[in-house]
């Protein structure tokens, strides 16, 4: 799959077992392929294309990916062992209240170029059906990740799940790594490395209340963001104020952790939760030890205690979950819950395309 943060294509091999309904996953092999400047600029554009321009990349791209996963499968000598490709691929276009979600990345020609059968269009069912189409990883959340309460993913959005016994809930909160490496490019590096540069930054209190004061924040859940919104709407405020890039990653990092404490307080009074109270936190902004410690200062007044897993759960937990979501579909079995999407019902997603020979 390819994040909004557009920092590279994660590839993983991923064997998943199933037995009386209790699902284990084993990580064979996994990678992040950094994406060339000319792919990253052909993604970042793909929205602003004419409809011809638009389907030519797609298939552009599927081809592209299938190349990247032939190549991954000589590196770790797996001929031969891939039974199925589960292909996120790249968010374009997500309007999902008018009946769309759109990722880059042809199946059929991901399944020609490999010889292998492929599952994508994951999230165009759950759409059909009233739904947000997002956030998908629930499910794998749910049937892979353990007993955790609150599962937070800090990627280019962030998002959460809440585990309860009544009712399984998630939804995107706001824009995280995608804005926080933007910022950072201003000073030429890709992203903040551990939060070092926020940590040196003063808090803007002007800018911090412009940022907590988008509609989004107030409305209810089920909810979804597109990729847009941090590119055009979120990043364009900050960078207008031309202020000294720490500062402004400083007072960002800030934004991100009152919308997730905001969340869960949400979540704690619709639930009636109390008392100690697990969280996982996965994604690349785990690794962001600024970002991570204030959220331990701020959630820990909610009596919630983080914990980040190993690296190759906070690296690949995505590209490990749409792994099982490809299985599911593969199996038709339901791999989009409706409680978290606020869809009509429960729905099994997902495209299928068959490159191996009959």
């Amino acid at each position: 799959m390819s994040g909004s943060s557009l920092d590279g294509l994660d590839i993983a091999f991923i064997e998943l077992q199933e037995v009386s309904g209790r699902w284990t996953y084993n990580l064979r092999n996994a990678g992040c392929y950094a994406y060339p400047d000319e792919w990253i600029e052909k993604l970042s554009r793909a929205t602003s294309l004419n409809s011809l321009e638009y389907q030519l990349l797609d298939a552009e791209y599927g081809k592209y990916c299938g190349e990247l996963i032939n190549g991954f499968i000589q590196e770790n000598n797996i001929q031969f062992q891939v039974q199925l490709i589960s292909s996120h691929g790249h968010t374009t276009f997500h309007v999902p209240h008018k009946g769309i979600s759109c990722q880059l990345g042809n199946g059929a020609a991901i399944a020609a170029t490999t010889g292998i059968n492929v599952v994508n269009n994951l999230r165009a069912m759950d759409v059909a059906f009233g739904g947000q189409g997002a956030p998908i990883v629930p499910i794998g959340e749910r049937l892979l990740l353990g007993n955790y309460l609150y599962y937070l993913n800090l990627g280019g959005i962030a998002n959460i799940s809440l585990n309860h016994e009544s009712r399984y809930i998630a939804f995107d909160i706001c824009p995280a790594n995608k804005v926080l490496n933007l910022l950072a490019k201003q000073s030429g590096q890709q992203f903040d490395d551990g939060g070092r540069m926020a940590e040196k930054g003063e808090l803007n209190e002007t800018l911090l209340d412009s940022l907590n004061d988008f509609e989004y924040y107030k409305m209810p859940y089920p909810k979804s963001l597109s990729n847009d919104f941090g590119i055009d709407v979120i990043y364009p405020l900050i960078a207008k104020r031309n202020a000294h890039t720490d500062d402004d990653l400083r007072t960002y990092v800030e934004h991100i952790c009152i919308q997730v404490l905001h969340a869960v307080a949400q979540l704690q009074s619709d639930f009636n939760l109390s008392g100690e109270q697990k969280m996982l936190v996965t994604g690349g902004g785990a690794r962001n030890v600024f970002l991570i410690n204030r959220l331990k200062e701020m959630l820990g007044k909610l009596g919630v205690n983080i914990e980040t897993p190993p690296d190759e759960l906070i690296d690949f937990k995505e590209a490990i979950i749409m792994a099982l979501i490809g299985v599911l579909r593969w199996r038709e079995e339901n791999n989009t819950l409706a409680s978290v999407t606020g869809a009509s019902r429960d729905s099994i997603g997902g495209s299928v395309w068959i490159g191996q020979e009959a």
